[in-house]
C-alpha cells in the first residue's frame, strides 16, 4: 500500500463530513494504527458512518462501521471489523492535547493490554487547564500508576494471598505485602513516575486537551486543517448515549497525501 510506505515523510487524510472537511496526519511511529487507518479508508469502510459519540470540551467519536443508516434512538458504539490493533504508545512524544486522533478502545477490565478498536477513533477538543490543575491530575496520575503496578504484582501471589487469608497468617500477609511495595517502588523507580513534561504543561495550558487519557489509548495522528469543522461537530445538540440528535456523518474519506 503505497500510500503507507516509510518513503514519504506523512500520510494526510482528508475526512470529508456533512459539517465541513478535516484534514488529519498520521504519525509514521505508530505504523500498525498507521496502516490500518489507511487500509480502511482505501476500502471505504468510513464513507457513510456517523460521528456516533459527541462530547463538549471533550472529543468527537466516529469510525463506528454499524452507524451506516442507523435509525435515530438506535444505541451505537459497538461496531468494529472484527479485529483490534496492539496498542502503540509513544508517550510522552504524543498526548492527548487538543486536535489530536487517538483510537478508541475496550475498557482495562476486558482489556487489559489496552488493545485499541479495529476502526473506532475520537479527535480530542478537550478544555484548558491551570497549573495547579495540572498538579493535582499529575498527583493522581502517580497514584493510579501505583495501584496499578502494584495489582499487577499482587495478581502472581493470588494463590499465595489465598493461602494465608484462609490460615489468617497475618505476618505472612503483611511480610508478602512489604516486599510488593518495595518490588512497585524499585519498577516505578526503573520505569520512572508518571509525570507531565514541559511540553505537555505548555499545550495544556494555552490549547487545552484530556490529558487524563495520556497513557491510556493510543495516539496516532492529529488534526493539520478543519479544527474550526471539529469544534463545531463537538457543540452539536445530543441526545442517549452522547449521540447527535442530527447526525453528523462522514460523507467520504480518502489519503490526500
Amino acid at each position: 500500500m503505497s500510500c503507507a510506505s516509510t518513503n514519504h515523510k506523512e500520510t494526510i487524510v482528508l475526512m470529508e463530513t456533512t459539517m465541513g472537511d478535516i484534514r488529519v496526519k498520521l504519525y509514521d511511529d505508530t505504523p500498525a494504527h498507521r496502516d490500518n487507518f489507511v487500509k480502511l479508508v482505501n476500502q471505504g469502510y468510513y464513507d457513510g458512518t456517523l460521528f456516533h459519540r459527541v462530547i463538549n470540551e471533550f472529543m468527537i467519536q466516529g469510525g463506528d462501521g454499524s452507524s451506516k443508516n442507523a435509525p435515530a434512538g438506535k444505541m451505537l458504539g459497538m461496531g468494529d471489523p472484527g479485529y483490534t490493533v496492539p496498542a502503540e504508545f509513544v508517550y510522552p512524544k504524543y498526548f492527548h492535547k487538543r486536535g489530536a486522533l487517538a483510537a478508541a478502545r475496550q475498557g482495562d477490565q476486558v482489556n487489559p493490554e489496552k488493545a485499541s478498536s479495529g476502526s473506532q477513533f475520537y479527535i480530542v477538543t478537550g478544555k484548558v487547564y491551570n497549573p495547579q490543575q495540572l498538579d493535582q491530575m499529575e498527583h493522581q496520575m502517580q497514584m493510579q500508576q501505583q495501584q496499578s503496578v502494584f495489582q499487577s504484582l499482587a495478581a502472581a501471589h493470588h494463590k499465595e494471598i489465598i493461602a494465608m487469608r484462609k490460615a489468617r497468617d497475618m505476618q505472612g500477609l503483611q511480610m508478602l505485602q512489604d516486599t510488593l511495595i518495595a518490588q512497585m517502588q524499585a519498577q516505578i523507580e526503573r520505569e520512572g513516575k508518571r509525570t507531565f513534561t514541559q511540553i505537555q504543561r505548555e499545550a495544556y495550558t494555552t490549547v487545552g486537551g484530556t490529558p487524563h487519557l495520556d497513557g491510556e489509548y493510543t495516539v496516532f495522528g492529529e488534526v493539520v486543517e478543519g479544527m474550526d469543522v471539529v469544534n463545531k461537530i463537538q457543540q452539536v445538540e445530543t441526545g442517549a448515549a452522547d449521540r447527535p440528535v442530527t447526525d453528523v456523518k462522514v460523507i467520504k474519506m480518502k489519503i490526500v497525501k
